[in-house]
Parts: C-alpha cells; structure tokens; sequence
C-alpha cells in the first residue's frame, strides 16, 4: 500500500491549520489594535 498519500493529506492539514491559526491571529491582532486605539486620549 503507497503510504505518500497519506503523508501529502497530513501536511496540507498542518498547512491549513497553520495558515488558518495565523489568519484568526492577524484578525484578532487587528481588532485589539484597533481597540487600543479607542481608548486613546486625544492631545
């Protein structure tokens, strides 16, 4: 039985989690950014 099918399922589900975990990052970095800025006092 060829084994590489397997190998190439397992790395694209490591890829996309990894690019799904980097993305949900990048959105929640930006919203708490942009929270941050909220609560700025103007000078």
């Amino acid at each position: 039985m060829n084994h590489w099918a397997f190998v190439t399922a397992a790395y694209a589900v490591v890829v996309l989690g990894t690019t799904g975990l980097l993305a949900w990052a990048y959105v929640t970095m930006r919203k708490a950014e942009a929270a941050a800025d909220g609560l700025k006092r103007p000078q």
